[in-house]
């Protein structure tokens, strides 16, 4: 499922999470190393026509941690201080990469990256937001393809 999926499935909760990320420029992008253990790197992420759409450096690390591995997770940046306005939000998925063509020149035209680079669309397994409601609960809402959103309040 890509975003337009999600979007179409849960519309609150897309929002919410494209607002959070939309809060700052800068997020952080977990990949998987060629020895298997975690790589984190700071990242930018654009919501564009349905998608989630992830941009790198060619021949960066993390582009080729996408192009061996496609599994990643996407941290929002949670900004200064403890406020964390919007809540923590975090999407898992898998990314593929977009190779020369009209999908490319249509992101390039809109978005106008410098070039050249990496342009992967993603597929997503899962968009958890945690957040404290009330400053009672510790709130955690989790989606995953196919089903509806689950909530989980904790004291």
């Amino acid at each position: 499922m890509n975003w337009a999926d999600f979007t179409a499935a849960e519309p609150a909760f897309a929002r919410t999470v494209e607002e959070r990320f939309g809060a700052f420029r800068h997020h952080v992008l977990a990949t998987v190393r060629q020895d298997g253990s975690p790589r984190l790197s700071g990242l930018e992420v654009r919501f564009h026509d349905g998608e989630l759409w992830l941009g790198m450096m060619p021949d960066s690390l993390k582009a080729r941690d996408l192009l061996r591995d496609p599994r990643f997770a996407l941290h929002a940046n949670p900004g200064e201080g403890t406020a964390m306005a919007g809540g923590d939000v975090r999407i898992g998925g898998r990314a593929f990469e977009v190779g020369a063509g009209p999908v490319k020149d249509g992101y390039v035209k809109e978005v106008e990256p410098p070039e050249p680079f990496h342009l992967f669309r993603t597929e997503l397994t899962e968009v958890v937001r945690t957040f404290v409601e009330d400053d009672r609960y510790l709130v955690v809402q989790v989606w995953k393809p196919g089903e509806p959103v689950r909530t989980l309040r904790r004291t």
